[in-house]
């Protein structure tokens, strides 16, 4: 009896997860305030690809962000005299993080990984991120609910079952 009541609870939950009262909050068209102004627009527009500043490295769960040394790369040079570039620098000087806010999160009790979503399955960073290259600032435009993202399973052909998403790796 109690195989059958589980059976039928994760049933529930998973119709439940699925309907529009679970999704998540509207997306919000408003971007926050970063620490210091970044437009991903001039920067594909001379030549960075998503990869040159958000490596994925293993084991693949996440596209970092860059280290403010990377930045520096270019910038050492590159509107050195702009004051967010004098900030940036400062940062890197320092050895400090850029306190980024992150646009996009996903729950910790789901399984992840760019790796496989990017390089094993050639899905392109817009498809979840939204067209960034047109982006001065970024938003939450790309929902990342149980139910968005079982839509592009389906679409993709790709595993739909709990556990596929919902277990340790």
């Amino acid at each position: 009896m109690k195989f059958w009541a589980t059976i039928f609870l994760s049933s529930v939950l998973a119709i439940l997860a699925q309907s529009p009262a679970a999704e998540e909050k509207p997306l919000e068209k408003t971007a926050p305030e970063q620490p210091i102004p970044f437009s991903h627009k001039t920067h594909v527009a001379a030549g960075v690809k998503c990869l040159d500043c958000h490596p994925i490295r293993k084991p693949g769960f996440a596209a970092g962000i860059p280290k403010e040394t990377t930045c520096m790369g270019c910038h050492v040079s590159v509107k050195a005299d702009s004051p967010a570039i004098q900030k940036l620098a400062g940062f890197a000087k320092s050895k400090k993080e850029v306190p980024w806010v992150r646009i996009y999160r996903i729950p910790d009790y789901v399984w992840f990984s760019h790796d496989s979503h990017h390089r094993a399955a050639g899905i392109a960073c817009e498809t979840c991120h939204g067209p960034v290259e047109k982006r001065d600032v970024l938003f939450k435009e790309k929902p990342t609910s149980m139910a968005a993202c079982m839509d592009c399973h389906t679409k993709h052909n790709a595993p739909n079952d709990c556990n596929f998403c919902h277990e340790t790796r």
